[in-house]
């Protein structure tokens, strides 16, 4: 997990607040971003194509993977207004008064080179409720969110940017994520205890010169049982996850720039650099030094 958040590096992109009075209802198009809301107070109803509409109440929180297109209303069943996104609060239905919904909304930003491992991560919608997150870490920071934006002390931007991404990570950590063995990723192979073993080795040690067999001895079980149960778990072969996981660094070695192809090559496991460019290019279509110049520009 770590290694995983460490070559997303996640931040929080875009806060604001989000407030409403009386009847009202907005939609918004699908956008390719990580959309989140925590509720601060009152309640709303979020409504996705062809599904039952989802009550948000005080405490909760939702996080968006990929943002499909929705609606947000005071009540289910209103007749909701096409809206643009903004990055600046929003007020919906009367414009006068107290209102008596509020939250805090946005999206994450990513580094966009390794996206496909967050939507490996997680489902496709996290919702957490309040009494779900009682007593919790999550808890606490969404306690500390709503003070700091109910608060104008110095350095309030800052701090809420870092408690967001703090959410961000806690949420990626949270229990109930890894308890749906209905989707094949990364997050069902780290609840499985012998997959885990496997996983572990394959990023303790990237460079290994890893087999089906070796792996599989590490997990504890036949080649042919950890082949099949690695592939129904994590939706791949072991050694193609080994594979992706090798791109995925390189990926980032290339974004960051001052290592040679030879250096990477040697660091994640290739015997050469041409064995790397080949590879490389074979994954994603182009050699290393045009990806780097096409990821810069």
């Amino acid at each position: 997990m770590s290694d995983i958040i460490a070559l997303l590096r996640p931040r929080a992109a875009v806060s604001k607040p989000i407030s409403g009075r009386g009847q009202w209802g907005v939609r918004y198009a699908a956008y390719d971003a990580p959309g989140f809301t925590i509720v601060l107070s009152g309640e709303a109803w979020l409504s996705f194509d062809e599904e039952e509409p989802l009550r948000l109440a005080p405490g909760d929180f939702l996080l968006l993977p990929t943002t499909p297109a929705f609606s947000l209303s005071s009540a289910p069943g209103l007749r909701c207004e096409t809206v643009e996104p903004r990055s600046d609060a929003v007020r919906h239905g009367e414009q006068e008064g107290d209102p008596d919904f509020i939250a805090l909304g946005g999206s994450f930003s990513y580094e966009r080179v390794n996206a496909p491992l967050l939507l490996s991560l997680l489902p496709e919608r996290i919702h957490i409720p309040a009494a779900e997150g009682k007593a919790t870490r999550l808890e606490q920071l969404i306690k500390l969110i709503a003070e700091e934006c109910a608060t104008d002390h110095p350095g309030g931007e800052l701090m809420l940017q870092r408690l967001l991404e703090a959410l961000l990570i806690e949420t990626l950590r949270w229990p109930s994520l890894r308890t749906d063995g209905s989707a094949a990723g990364l997050l069902n192979g780290m609840r499985d205890p012998a997959l885990a073993r496997a996983l572990q080795a394959i990023h303790g040690d990237v460079r290994g010169s890893w087999t089906v067999a070796r792996l599989a001895g590490i997990a504890g079980m036949s080649r042919s049982a950890f082949s099949g149960r690695f592939g129904e778990v994590m939706g791949c072969a072991p050694i193609e996850y080994l594979a992706r996981w090798r791109i995925a660094i390189a990926k980032e070695e290339l974004v960051q720039g001052g290592k040679s192809l030879d250096r990477i090559a040697d660091e994640i496991g290739y015997e050469s650099a041409s064995a790397f460019s080949t590879a490389f290019r074979r994954r994603l279509g182009c050699p290393p030094g045009r990806f780097a110049r096409e990821v810069a520009a």
